[in-house]
């Protein structure tokens, strides 16, 4: 396959997802669904196991993405566009038209959501529906196709507002999230969705898993997308200085997308079905005035300085009221799973890929 030059640090990040010690034979001849397939994070599986075909002639995956602009899909796909194994289809996973495939479906990943809280405010019924909606009509699908394995995206907002020693959350650790609260929208319907994951699991034995995503980042994201860590790495691309929007001092857990694409696939082939496992870097726990400063130290030759603003705010950006949170990763290390991308390491690569895009 022939990447364009941006593309060299996805090629090797695919390569280091696929060097490591994952059975992938297992997916050989099957047949994936993935919703949102565009999105950075479900971008990287698709593009995993399309290079696993080019990797073994008898792997034969084939991949069928479900998304809601095919236009803009197509692009995110452009050095695919004449591989047979890869479908993509149009479809709002927010409406409630069923899915409607012919083809046999072994593996569902159903990682369509507005993630982002600049959405919260401007359309929280938008961010609420592909959760709800959306994750009724894909189980239905794997339901009727019998699937080998159902995997959620969830986040790490569905543990709500903990005590402030409870920074360190398991998958069993759960806070308050306010329902009169219109920032509630995701975490809400996150934790609907998952409830009606393992609700299919008892009555229809879908064989579920669900992932909980933590904070990361990497090749692919929006950086438009209002999240503070794709608003720095917009502001060093475009050399300008980096603006902070409050004090800093909220601490959070940054993943690396190569790192979190290789738990997503650790959860589906060695995962328990009916079980949620946090997706995070624990190791990783800086507050976001340390990540300025990680970003500024990391490209000295710009030159450019931490501002401290609170009136750039995005508009409907609905800030967590959550101050610190880090994922325990136990149970995914258990699985033999571990973070192995520093955040100077990754923040990084993230940059050179999008200087190297606009160069």
């Amino acid at each position: 396959m022939i990447f364009s030059q941006y593309n060299r640090i996805i090629e090797e990040d695919i390569a280091r997802i696929l060097n490591s010690d994952l059975t992938w034979e297992k997916f050989s001849g099957k047949t994936f669904l993935i919703s949102g397939a565009n999105g950075s994070l479900p971008a990287y599986m698709v593009e995993t196991l399309l290079t696993l075909n080019n990797k073994d002639a008898n792997a034969n995956i084939s991949v069928i993405g479900l998304v809601r602009n095919r236009a803009k899909a197509a692009d995110r796909f452009k050095n695919y566009a004449n591989n047979k194994n890869l479908k993509l289809i149009e479809h709002d996973l927010g409406s409630n038209r069923p899915i409607e495939i012919d083809c046999n479906i072994d593996y569902v990943v159903h990682a369509a959501s507005q993630a982002s809280p600049k959405y919260y405010g401007t359309d929280p019924v938008g961010t609420m529906l592909p959760n709800i909606i959306g994750t009724f009509n894909l189980l239905e699908l794997a339901r009727k196709k019998k699937s080998t394995g159902f995997l959620l995206f969830s986040s790490g907002e569905v543990y709500g507002q903990l005590n402030d020693e409870q920074i360190s959350v398991s998958e069993n650790t759960y806070g308050s999230l306010d329902p009169m609260d219109v920032r509630s929208c995701y975490g809400e319907s996150k934790r609907a969705a998952e409830t009606l994951c393992v609700s299919y699991f008892q009555q229809y034995h879908v064989p579920v898993k669900i992932a909980r995503i933590f904070h990361t980042y990497g090749p692919g994201m929006k950086l438009d997308d209002g999240r503070v860590f794709c608003d720095f790495v917009s502001q060093i691309v475009k050399n300008e200085n980096i603006v902070l929007n409050s004090d800093g001092s909220a601490k959070r857990a940054f993943c690396y997308i190569s790192d979190a694409t290789k738990a997503f696939f650790k959860i589906l082939l060695d995962g328990e079905n009916g079980l949620a496992y946090n997706v995070g870097n624990d190791e990783m726990f800086v507050s976001i005035k340390q990540l300025a400063e990680c970003l500024v130290n990391l490209f000295p030759e710009d030159r450019l300085q931490i501002v401290m603003d609170e009136s750039q705010q995005a508009p409907g950006y609905m800030q967590s009221k959550v101050n610190a949170c880090k994922p325990d990763t136990s149970r995914m290390r258990k699985l033999g799973w571990s973070p192995k991308i520093s955040i100077e390491a990754g923040f990084r690569r993230t940059v050179e890929y999008y200087k190297s895009k606009v160069a």
